[in-house]
C-alpha cells in the first residue's frame, strides 16, 4: 500500500493554515484511532505479498476509523512555524508543536502549559532514532490530542483547571527543552535545539493571551516535567509580577541515585545528554555556579535555588527510576534484574530490600521539597510513573492517594492555597490499596 492512502485518508480532514502556524481540526479522542490507522497502515506496508482481498479488507478499515473519528473531536495540534527562522525545531528541522484548548468563563485568564515526557537521546546514534519518530520530528505527531487528567475539560473530573487554556507542547529534542547548539553537521543533520523549543512556545503563547494571565502553571509528565523545574524560575520572570505561578512535576523527579553495581549510571547518562545538547547555558545559573552542569539535570540540586512554589507529584517507587536508576541493563550484566524491575512482585527478598533502600533514596533526595512550606509533595508508594495524566489517576474513585486525598485534590488546594499539601505515603511498595494493579508508565 502506498502512503498516499493514508494522505487520502487525511484528505477528508479540514485543514487551516496561518502565516505563523498550521492547526490541523480534527475531531475529539483522535489520538486512539490514530494509533489503530497507524498499526493498520504498518501491516499492510509490511507484507511483501499481499492478496487484494486483505487489501480491501484493511481499506474497509480505514473508512470505518475515519466515519468514527469525524463524529468525534479532539485538541487540534498547532505547528509553529514561524520558530523554524529563529531555529527553534525538533531534532530533525520541523516546526514545534503543541495542542491549545481555549479557556472559558471563569478560567479565560488562567494557563496551564504541560509539556509532554519521552526520555532523553544521548549521541547521534539515538537522537537519529528518534528522528523518524513523534519523538524527535513533527511530521509523526499524531494531529490530535485528547486532553485528560491535570489538562482534563470536564468539571467533575478536573474542577480547579477545567476552563483554563490548557496546552500540551509536544516533546520533539530529546533534552528536556535545554538543548542549545548553533551547528549542525551536515553528516547528521540532527538539531539540537530544545531550550529554543520552549522559549518559542512561551513566545507565541504569550502572543495569544498569556501575557495577560492572573494565574498560570508550568507542569509535565516525566522527561517534561523535569523540563517544568528546570524552566520553572523563568517561566515565572516572564508572567506578569501580579499573577499567581507555580508549578508541578509529575514523575520528574530524577535522583542523583546509587544503582545496584554500586556507582551511579544516570550521572554518566546525564553527563552525555548535558554534552550533546550544549544544555549547560540553559539549566538554572543558581546550580551551575556551584556544580558540574550535569548535575543540575538532578531536581535535587536545583530545587533548593527555586524562587517559585513547585508540587510534585512522584512515586516512591517511580517505574522508570526502578528500571533505570537502581537497575538499568548496562550494570545488570546477568540480567537478574530483568523480571523484578518491571513486576516489584517478582523480586526476590534481596531485590526487595534494595527497593526498599531506593525508597530511602528518593527520600532524602525530596528533603529540599518537604522542608520548604510553600512547596507541596504528593508522594505515594505506587509503582508507577506519570500519575496525572488520566482521570483515572488524577482524580477517579479508584485512583491513588495518600492521606486520604487524590492527586487533583491535593495540587488544587495547594495552587489556591485552601490548603497545604505535603504527604508521604507507607513506606512498602504493597502497603497502599489504592495503587494501580500494574505499572503506570507513560
Amino acid at each position: 500500500m502506498k502512503t498516499t492512502t493514508m494522505a487520502g485518508f487525511h484528505g477528508l480532514l479540514n485543514l487551516s493554515l496561518s502565516s505563523s502556524s498550521v492547526s490541523i481540526h480534527k475531531p475529539k479522542s483522535f489520538f486512539f484511532y490514530e494509533k489503530k490507522l497507524f498499526l493498520i497502515k504498518e501491516e499492510v506496508e509490511g507484507l511483501h505479498f499481499i492478496r487484494m482481498e486483505k487489501l480491501k479488507q484493511c481499506w474497509s478499515s480505514l473508512l470505518v476509523l475515519a466515519v468514527v473519528v469525524i463524529g468525534t473531536g479532539a485538541v487540534p495540534i498547532t505547528y509553529l512555524q514561524s520558530a523554524v527562522a529563529k531555529g527553534a525545531v525538533c531534532l530533525d528541522g520541523s516546526a514545534p508543536a503543541y495542542h491549545f484548548d481555549k479557556g472559558f468563563g471563569s478560567g479565560v485568564n488562567n494557563w496551564i502549559v504541560h509539556m509532554e515526557g519521552g526520555g532523553w537521546c544521548t549521541d547521534v546514534a539515538s537522537c537519529s532514532a528518534r528522528k523518524n519518530t513523534m519523538k524527535g520530528s513533527s511530521k509523526f505527531m499524531n494531529k490530535d490530542f485528547g486532553f485528560s487528567g491535570i489538562l482534563g475539560g470536564k468539571q467533575n473530573t478536573n474542577p480547579d483547571f477545567y476552563n483554563w487554556n490548557r496546552i500540551k507542547v509536544r516533546y520533539c529534542d530529546g533534552s528536556s527543552f535545554t538543548g542549545n547548539v548553533e551547528a549542525v553537521n551536515p553528516a547528521n543533520k540532527l538539531f539540537f535545539r530544545g531550550a529554543r523549543v520552549w522559549r518559542a512556545v512561551i513566545d507565541d503563547l504569550m502572543a495569544k493571551g498569556m501575557k495577560n494571565a492572573q494565574n498560570a502553571i508550568l507542569s509535565g509528565c516525566s522527561a517534561g516535567a523535569l523540563a517544568a523545574i528546570l524552566h520553572c524560575d523563568t517561566f515565572r520572570a516572564i508572567l506578569p509580577p501580579t499573577a499567581r505561578v507555580k508549578c508541578v512535576s509529575d514523575a520528574g523527579y530524577f535522583i542523583h541515585g546509587t544503582d545496584i553495581s554500586g556507582g551511579s549510571y544516570i550521572q554518566t547518562y546525564y553527563s552525555k545528554v548535558v554534552a550533546l545538547h550544549g544544555s549547560a547555558k540553559s539549566l538554572p545559573v543558581s546550580c551551575t555556579s556551584k556544580m558540574k552542569p550535569e548535575l543540575c539535570f538532578f531536581p535535587q540540586n536545583v530545587v533548593p535555588s527555586m524562587r517559585t512554589p513547585l508540587f510534585v507529584i512522584n512515586a516512591a517507587f517511580d517505574s522508570w527510576q526502578i528500571k533505570n536508576v537502581l537497575a538499568p541493563t548496562a550494570v545488570d550484566k546477568r540480567k537478574e534484574w530483568k523480571n523484578c524491575k518491571h513486576d516489584l512482585k517478582k523480586c526476590t527478598a534481596a531485590q526487595l530490600k534494595t527497593v526498599q533502600g531506593f525508597r530511602d533514596q528518593m527520600m532524602r533526595a525530596l528533603s529540599p521539597v518537604h522542608s520548604t512550606p510553600s512547596r507541596g509533595l504528593f508522594l505515594d508508594s505506587c509503582h508507577a510513573h506519570c500519575q496525572g495524566g488520566s482521570a483515572a489517576s488524577w482524580s477517579g474513585a479508584k485512583g491513588p492517594q495518600v492521606a486520604n486525598s487524590k492527586i487533583s485534590q491535593a495540587v488544587g488546594n495547594w495552587f489556591y492555597g485552601r490548603s497545604a499539601f505535603q504527604k508521604i505515603d507507607c513506606p512498602s511498595p504493597i502497603c497502599n490499596p489504592t495503587c494501580p494493579a500494574i505499572s503506570t508508565d507513560e
